[in-house]
């Protein structure tokens, strides 16, 4: 235990001039997203991009910029990806729509599908003429059955 070096956890620690900064700051942290871990925001990330992110958003603030400017700044650096709601633009198109075409196609084969059904005069002669057979087949397996299982009732009684 005595050879064990302390860990040392770095907190990013900023003094601001107004508590609308520290605000503005905090918010923007949690809504810029870090290009590197994916699906953190660059307040929770310990990437060292994302340090750098928070840095350069501090001294925004401190030289007077806007929440948008800082978000157009990001968007303009390390592209739509930051900002957890892309915005919708020609090429991002496709992803917004996408979903939606592949439902209404769905919808529409299902609709087509279902009222097309089978016409009744879609079956021809030969095909006519083989289903009664089949029919007839089938009744007679039925009336010897009931006819063997009446005669079997029948012995059971005697």
């Amino acid at each position: 235990m005595s050879l064990s070096l302390p860990a040392q956890a770095s907190i990013d620690v900023y003094e601001f001039q107004t508590p609308e900064q520290e605000t503005t700051y905090q918010e923007l942290t949690a809504t810029l997203r870090c290009p590197k871990c994916q699906n953190n925001n660059i307040a929770d990330s310990n990437a060292e991009l994302a340090k750098d992110m928070r840095q350069k958003v501090y001294e925004m603030l401190k030289q007077g910029k806007s929440k948008q400017e800082i978000i157009d700044y990001m968007i303009a650096r390390y592209g739509n990806f930051v900002t957890y709601n892309p915005p919708v633009m020609p090429s991002t198109l496709i992803l917004w729509l996408g979903p939606l075409c592949f439902l209404l196609i769905g919808a529409s084969v299902l609709v087509y599908r279902s009222r097309r059904g089978v016409q009744p005069d879609a079956i021809d002669e030969q095909d006519s003429a083989r289903l009664d057979a089949l029919l007839k087949e089938i009744g007679q397996e039925e009336d010897s059955r009931s006819t063997q299982a009446a005669d079997g009732e029948n012995k059971v009684k005697k």
